[in-house]
């Protein structure tokens, strides 16, 4: 009696804008396999059209993944392949896929990835703050509490931030990035990458929060923020409006004096009345 061997999950990046940025790998494996799972079938499928892949696709979203691993994962163990992807760039990088991984390698189902285009990194590797330590949030928290104390709890961290963000709430980010980290902070905006109106814009928070808010073609299309770490520069900016708040609360209540402070010296706002 003959044993079926199972297929296998291919989670292929793709691009994330120009159409020619995926490898000729991913192409000959999204034309093989038995079943694409796409984010969204209908943006999926002119990418594919581009590239003569007639391959079946099925929808994988945030809404159905739990209802559709079951299924796709018994057709992989039936012996089809199956090729996952997302709207744009990496699956599974704020993106779903998730799920479906974990139940194929919980089920024994070889899971392999075929790398390419993520707008994290590309954004990274453009931006031109350091690379070699950094942390990916992913998109923060859309109402502004929630957004505003994720920022607080990670205003201390060293290593470079990376952050995805909407583009009718990036003007909002920033403003509210500038407040906690200090206008002084160094940050850059990556927006549209790989497409016509790419941008990448590197400014202190200050410059780059008023920039973006007096500029409507600056909160257009998908965006992607990066902010320097708090390293010795920030604890110098932060110690120094320490020193001149210090001095002003002799004259002025300390919200006032706080603001005053973290205008002249750049350091947080909120880190300066807190101390108080």
């Amino acid at each position: 009696m003959s044993t079926v061997q199972p297929g296998s999950l291919s989670v292929v990046a793709t691009p994330i804008g120009h159409r020619d940025d995926i490898s000729a790998r991913a192409i000959a494996t999204l034309r093989a396999a038995d079943v694409i799972a796409a984010e969204d079938t209908r943006h999926s499928r002119p990418l594919l059209l581009h590239h003569n892949i007639d391959t079946p696709l099925v929808a994988l979203h945030e809404h159905n993944e739990r209802e559709a691993v079951d299924g796709l994962v018994r057709r992989m163990l039936a012996g089809q392949s199956v090729a996952l992807i997302s709207d744009a760039g990496t699956p599974l990088v704020s993106d779903p896929g998730f799920r479906l991984v974990r139940a194929a390698r919980a089920a024994g189902i070889r899971c392999v990835p075929l790398p390419g285009a993520c707008a994290a990194i590309a954004a990274l590797s453009v931006a031109g703050l350091p690379s070699d330590r950094f942390v990916f949030e992913g998109f923060l928290p859309p109402k502004a509490a929630a957004r505003r104390s994720r920022l607080q709890e990670l205003a201390g961290e060293p290593r470079t931030l990376i952050f995805y963000e909407s583009s009718h709430r990036v003007a909002e980010s920033l403003a509210d990035m500038r407040e906690v980290f200090g206008g002084a902070r160094e940050a850059v905006l990556a927006r549209e990458l790989t497409k016509m109106f790419e941008t990448v814009i590197g400014e202190p928070l200050a410059e780059l929060a008023a920039r973006v808010a007096g500029d409507p073609d600056q909160q257009r299309g998908e965006c992607v923020l990066l902010v320097t770490g708090r390293g010795e520069e920030t604890d110098a900016r932060l110690a120094e409006g320490q020193r001149i708040f210090a001095l002003l609360r002799e004259e002025l209540p300390p919200a006032k004096a706080a603001k005053l402070a973290a205008a002249i010296t750049g350091a947080p706002r909120k880190s300066l009345y807190e101390a108080s």
